[in-house]
């Protein structure tokens, strides 16, 4: 063989090695950034999402969304569903090499439940973690709880060792001005390992190579990178530089599908955005109203309900994307039959606010993010446009995510006046919506209404829901899950908007699962060379 021959030999190869080398690296960019690695600061999908790389929990929900055994192999119930044993998975090590015990679930069960959490409601207040051995423990309840476990797929288990060392025993909240190390470096047990953290910057996992158990696809390296703009973001994806994207503008999907080179995959969503009013505080902390809060008066949540055209969003804003929900949850969880939207109506929304002692309307703040859901920002400014026409005038305060939670989570009670968010409930069940974003908040004692911002408050509303915990027989519990949403809607607690639909771009070189909840999880994705 001639020396020229070896040469072309040597390149070629190489070009194969290189090849392989790209194939499994992996570039992904969302519109939001990833401020903190702490896996318990912000309960947030995305965010779950990213940190279900180098974490896991006790369970796992799988494509379509089933619970299925993780760091806890299996699980068992005593008769009176008062005691859960939990048997957990042997040889498991954390990415620094220790060992996975009985003791990193206590330590993170108490961590989960602290102050500075953003996660309280995963478990029950009153609920006694106790080892029975390195590699049992058992949850000792005070009243049955047949879906304690549904939501311990993103409640994550941190080593207790490396929290100690580090000074990372309390969770970092969302507010926090100065980093915890848990928020700049992770140590857990999953598929991927964090290489680098520059937060809201870029962020590189590598593959675990020490993982337990085989993943489905074949990246080693994922490579995270925010993208806050719409056009930037496609473009990237078009050129190449990026092999996934989430989301992609509702706009731009006819043209990455027609693109040759990339696509879109399109689904319904689990998740409800909505809009949300301060309930509580006896003075609105930015509004001209003073001395008094508008929103504790229902006919001013109603005029604000039928102040907005609910399909002017969808076709507009959404460009047909959505759909206009009359409940607080998809359909897919709860059937919305017998429920229907309060009417869009200005005429009846001025004549409401009038009623209410404003006839010339009043001027309050609104809190949004601009890079968390489909087309956040533009919501906003559609909603801040219709209650204009009748007299209310919103001073629109829309900001990237990570400032948005930092704002309205602010310890020592939630600052807001007027929001949107979005909630997929962790447990897929009406039970969380209920307990988490129905529910009293500032109950002693209790993790009730974690992401209850304004407060709505109506204790038989808590009364059905300790019930529904509880009661086994379905059309029971489907009845009292409809009591108890009437309840909400006639007080309009709420104005659920739509559930938005998913629309992931990613390359053809790649093949990814699209879950309803929108988690992107790398770990599902194969790149070919």
């Amino acid at each position: 063989m001639s020396f020229k021959t070896h040469c072309l030999a040597a390149v070629a190869a190489l070009a194969l090695m290189c090849g392989a080398v790209q194939a499994q690296t992996l570039r992904y960019a969302n519109q939001g950034e990833l401020k903190s690695l702490d896996p318990y600061t912000v309960n947030e999908t995305t965010t779950n999402a990213h940190l279900g790389h180098p974490y896991e929990g006790l369970t796992a929900r799988g494509k379509d969304l089933k619970i299925e055994p993780a760091l806890a192999e299996k699980w068992e119930i005593s008769a009176d569903g008062l005691k859960w044993r939990f048997f957990l998975r042997k040889g498991v090590k954390f990415h620094d090499g220790s060992d996975f015990t009985a003791d990193d679930v206590i330590f993170s069960a108490d961590r989960v439940r602290a102050q500075g959490s953003n996660f309280t409601t995963r478990i029950p207040t009153s609920a006694k973690f106790v080892k029975v051995d390195d590699h049992t423990v058992d949850v000792i309840l005070t009243a049955p709880n047949p879906i304690l476990n549904a939501q311990w797929d993103t409640w994550y288990i941190m080593s207790k060792k490396w929290a100690e060392a580090n000074n990372a025993v309390a969770p970092t909240p969302a507010a926090a001005t100065t980093p915890s190390h848990a928020s700049l470096n992770a140590n857990g047990t999953g598929p991927y390992r964090i290489e680098s953290h520059q937060p809201g910057v870029k962020t590189v996992f590598k593959l675990n190579e020490n993982y337990w158990k085989k993943i489905e696809g074949n990246i080693k390296e994922i490579i995270f990178t925010p993208i806050s703009s719409d056009a930037t973001r496609v473009a990237a994806l078009l050129s190449g530089e990026v092999d996934v994207i989430e989301p992609v503008p509702i706009q731009d999907i006819q043209r990455v599908n027609a693109s040759g080179n990339a696509q879109v995959l399109t689904g319904p969503e689990l998740r409800t955005i909505f809009l949300g009013f301060d309930q509580t505080r006896d003075e609105l902390l930015e509004s001209s109203v003073k001395g008094k809060n508008p929103f504790k008066d229902p006919k001013v949540r109603q005029a604000f309900y039928q102040a907005i055209d609910i399909e002017t969003i969808k076709s507009r804003v959404m460009r047909g994307l959505s759909t206009p929900s009359p409940l607080m949850i998809a359909p897919e969880l709860y059937p919305h039959a017998g429920f229907t939207r309060a009417k869009f109506d200005t005429e009846a929304a001025k004549k409401l606010l009038a009623e209410a002692g404003y006839p010339q309307g009043f001027e309050l703040g609104m809190d949004c993010p601009n890079d968390r859901y489909v087309n956040d920002g533009q919501i906003c400014q559609a909603v801040v446009g219709m209650l204009a026409r009748i007299g209310v005038k919103v001073n629109l305060n829309a900001q990237p995510k990570a400032q948005y939670f930092a704002k309205v989570l602010k310890p020592g009670g939630y600052k807001t006046s007027f929001y949107l968010l979005g909630w997929t409930p962790g447990t897929f069940d009406s039970h969380n919506v209920l307990y988490d974003i129905l529910g009293c908040r500032d109950v002693a004692g209790s993790s009730r209404g974690e992401s209850n911002l304004g407060n709505y408050c109506n204790k038989k509303v808590d009364e059905l829901t300790d019930k529904i915990l509880v009661e086994s027989d379905t059309a029971k519990r489907n009845a009292m899950i409809g009591e108890a949403y009437k309840m909400t809607v006639d007080e309009f607690s709420y104005i659920p908007l739509h559930q938005q639909a998913l629309a992931w771009g990613v390359s053809k070189k790649v093949k990814l699962a699209q879950r309803a909840d929108n988690s992107v999880l790398l770990y599902y994705a194969t790149k070919e060379q």
